[in-house]
């Protein structure tokens, strides 16, 4: 078990004001696999003014300074790949496989990337008679979530630090211990006391504090819509920067001339990774009714290949879902979703045969549900996938449109030419022309409820960074 009793705050690794623990529980066996402090909002005050205090000298470090920091700690990551795999596997479910490849070679490519881009982005440009440049906005606030823990810790602070900013981190309480690992790799790169440091507790406590803190300049957020619109709340109070990355309801739009297998295959699988537990997993599936009888053929069959079991095995293709809590808010779902009139495809609220313990749930598929049923309307976060029947092409934009949301998406065509015309329609930042994959250096984020501002590339270094124009005087001809 891992036992961590002290935060990092301003280089050291320091006792909380307060004396409470959280459990972490491991997601297949539901034991406690580690314990991390609870902290006070004192401590959430400390490690802003820490920040505060190394913001100028880390903001007047030369770029090429900075990016080798970056690369410090890229490959620190790397060198500890197989214990944050299993930590992550553990915390949050994800596959072993896939935890190699994701949820730790997704943040050791993005702090080397971060620190790539240092060397070839322009912070100052000429306009006319300005020089316009390009400074850190300040003091960042960095709240991020359970499901891709390490990643958005990385799509966060990886560009803050490399923009000039400094930074406090608030990880998610229920998937904390790889942020500690993190913790240690900066420590043993070197990084300057106080740039950055590391607080865990829970939301209402110290997230709050970052979020209305008048010596935050910027707070970050990736969670709920819910949550993400109380730190826009606390936020507004002190006018800071504010960035959120909330949830989603993508819709995988499969048009009359696609694919069919492909498509079915490829949406079920953007469907299920990380069990469901992605927020631009795409949960609709639009169809032409013409083809629903093939389609509920082909879905039944790619489900059911999704082995359900324990997350460290190698050959597990869906692990648990995260907490009781999630298991029992997905399971709810499915049964109001078949309340609703859905047809049960395969799956269902039950849990999985021969897994007593962890917080499993079957790989599951309604058909035949409304555009306005619930199950299509509301995040549910688990391996559940609603197939929706449209009549015709306008139709099926007017359904992949009608969300709160706009995240991510899809759209199946065997003509590249219409795919893209209808994807320009579906309002939503990122769309998936075919089945094309996920870009790191593309910009991440949503319209409408899911959010504002941009991760990953040059466009998330961009969220970081501040314009100041310097008028000079023309001289004379």
């Amino acid at each position: 078990m891992q036992q961590r009793d002290k935060l990092f705050i301003n280089g050291k690794w320091v006792s909380p004001h307060g004396t409470g623990l959280i459990d972490v529980i491991h997601s297949a066996t539901e034991d406690v696999m580690g314990r991390i402090p609870e902290g006070h909002a004192r401590d959430a005050e400390d490690a802003i003014q820490a920040a505060r205090a190394a913001f100028d000298g880390w903001a007047a470090t030369p770029p090429a300074v900075r990016a080798g920091y970056l690369r410090k700690i890229s490959d620190g990551l790397k060198a500890r790949t197989e214990e944050l795999a299993q930590t992550i596997a553990g915390e949050v479910g994800m596959p072993i496989k896939l935890s190699r490849a994701i949820q730790v070679g997704g943040p050791v490519f993005n702090w080397a990337e971060n620190a790539r881009l240092l060397e070839e982005f322009e912070f100052e440009e000429h306009v006319g008679n300005s020089l316009v440049v390009r400074e850190p906005v300040g003091v960042v606030g960095a709240i991020t979530p359970w499901n891709y823990p390490l990643n958005q810790i990385t799509l966060k602070v990886a560009p803050a630090l490399a923009a000039g900013c400094t930074v406090v981190l608030k990880p998610s309480e229920v998937a904390p211990l790889n942020a500690f690992i993190l913790a240690e790799v900066i420590e043993a790169a070197g990084l300057p006391p106080g740039v950055f440091n590391l607080v865990t507790g829970y939301g209402p406590v110290v997230g709050e504090v970052l979020a209305a803190h008048p010596e935050v300049d910027m707070v970050s957020f990736t969670g709920s819509t819910r949550a993400g619109k109380r730190v826009a709340e606390l936020a507004s109070h002190t006018v800071k920067r504010v960035a959120l990355e909330l949830g989603g309801k993508s819709a995988s739009v499969v048009l009359d001339d696609a694919d069919l297998a492909a498509a079915v295959k490829g949406t079920i699988n953007a469907c299920y990774l990380n069990s469901g537990q992605t927020c631009s997993a795409h949960t609709r599936m639009l169809v032409p009714r013409a083809r629903y009888d093939e389609v509920k053929q082909i879905a039944r069959e790619a489900a059911e290949r999704f082995t359900v079991g324990d997350p460290l095995q190698e050959t597990t293709r869906l692990g648990p879902l995260i907490s009781a809590t999630q298991r029992e808010r997905v399971t709810g779902y499915i049964r109001q979703g078949l309340e609703e009139g859905a047809e049960l495809v395969t799956g269902g609220p039950e849990a999985p045969e021969g897994l007593a313990k962890g917080f499993f749930v079957k790989p599951t598929v309604l058909g035949n549900v409304e555009p306005r049923a619930t199950v299509a309307q509301e995040e549910i976060f688990g391996p559940v996938l609603s197939i929706i029947c449209y009549d015709t092409e306008e139709d099926a934009i007017r359904i992949a449109n009608d969300s709160i949301y706009g995240l991510g998406g899809g759209v199946w065509s065997g003509d590249e030419a219409r795919a893209i015309r209808v994807a320009r329609r579906i309002r939503t930042g990122q769309v998936d022309i075919n089945g094309g994959p996920f870009n790191m250096l593309a910009p991440f984020g949503g319209f409408k409820q899911s959010g504002t501002g941009r991760e990953a590339g040059k466009y998330g270094l961009e969220e970081f960074l501040e314009y100041k124009s310097l008028q000079l005087k023309k001289s004379a001809a």
